[in-house]
């Protein structure tokens, strides 16, 4: 009986993948489109925002979990308050990403301390209903009661930092999506195994939406995902962690992430700031855009000219994500 839970999954990724061939066209037919920044003289060509269409995806897929709970398995218990507080954060957060993909980042999007503010707001749900477990093990000091600290800083602190540094590696055809898929598969499987089956199988709903994008995301990219993409799956991360109780373990998986931002940083977080693209060429090869190293994908090509005379797109998207799978699989160990 629980296998037809399975539906829920299928739902996810059939709403995302047609959806988004809906929305491209339309994009197309209506001008909503934006520049493909590592490609030669920079085609206005692709659709924008299509992480729209990935959190209603989510959104069914979710719903749809929950209907066959109550009306099939007729199982209706606290689990569905996580969820629909779960819910409630990615929905807000997707909103506060259309905005900011509206704004535009060419003109700025919304400031940054506007998004820490409304990411903050945005952790609501989950402190209200007073998600996960305030005791977390720290390494030399055991187990640690943070008590009302966790739900009133702690979880909102997350929330905030995962959404918007989940933001800064970006910008090449299939990161996002591919770290996307990489980041939620390898979570689905940490729940499943700590005992969170539940949990798992929600992640796996986002797991699927994500992988129909990616098949459009992919070089040469149909659609782009945005910030609404970017914030739904960097807070995804986040409620994971905090709903299964494994934060340490996602940290690890996160520090590619930790590390962008560190770079990122170095490069300065105010205008203009150093964007993530390389300088394409005529035969669709990349140079680096800086004489120094602001994020993983210029560290990407630098390291790859090492090897290659030439370094595209793909190369540059294939080796990041060869360094969040060396995470992830550091991070098993301590399963």
């Amino acid at each position: 009986m629980v296998s037809i839970l399975w539906i829920s999954v299928v739902v996810s990724f059939l709403v995302s993948y047609v959806g988004l061939l809906f929305w491209i066209k339309k994009c197309k037919q209506i001008g909503l489109l934006w520049e493909d920044m590592n490609k030669f003289d920079k085609p206005k060509n692709v659709a924008a925002s299509g992480g729209i269409v990935v959190v209603i995806a989510f959104a069914l897929g979710v719903l749809s979990y929950i209907a066959i709970r109550t009306f099939v398995i007729k199982q209706v218990d606290s689990i569905e308050v996580s969820i629909f507080a779960m819910l409630s954060v990615i929905l807000l957060l997707g909103i506060v990403g259309l905005v900011d993909d509206f704004l535009g980042w060419h003109r700025g999007g919304l400031s940054a301390k506007v998004r820490l503010i409304l990411a903050l707001v945005a952790s609501i749900p989950l402190v209200v209903i007073n998600a996960g477990s305030s005791t977390i093990s720290i390494p030399f000091f055991g187990p640690v009661n943070f008590g009302l600290i966790y739900p009133l800083l702690l979880i909102p602190i997350g929330i905030a930092a995962t959404s918007t540094i989940f933001n800064f590696l970006a910008g090449f055809n299939g990161l996002e999506s591919g770290q996307g898929v990489l980041v939620l598969a390898a979570l689905s499987y940490v729940a499943f195994v700590t005992s969170s089956a539940w949990l798992a199988l929600i992640g796996l709903c986002m797991l699927a939406a994500v992988a129909g994008f990616w098949l459009l995301n992919r070089t040469p990219a149909k659609v782009f995902p945005g910030d609404v993409f970017t914030y739904a799956i960097g807070s995804m991360i986040a409620i994971m962690a905090i709903l299964g109780n494994f934060q340490k373990i996602a940290l690890i998986i996160f520090i590619p992430y930790i590390i962008e931002m560190i770079l990122k940083v170095r490069g300065g977080m105010h205008p203009p700031r150093k964007q993530s693209f390389g300088i394409p060429q005529r035969d669709g090869s990349l140079e680096l855009p800086y004489k120094k190293i602001y994020g993983l994908t210029h560290f990407s090509i630098w390291f790859l000219k090492k090897f290659k005379k030439k370094v595209y797109e793909n190369d540059v998207v294939y080796l990041i994500h060869l360094i969040q799978i060396i995470f992830i699989l550091l991070a098993f160990l301590m399963l």
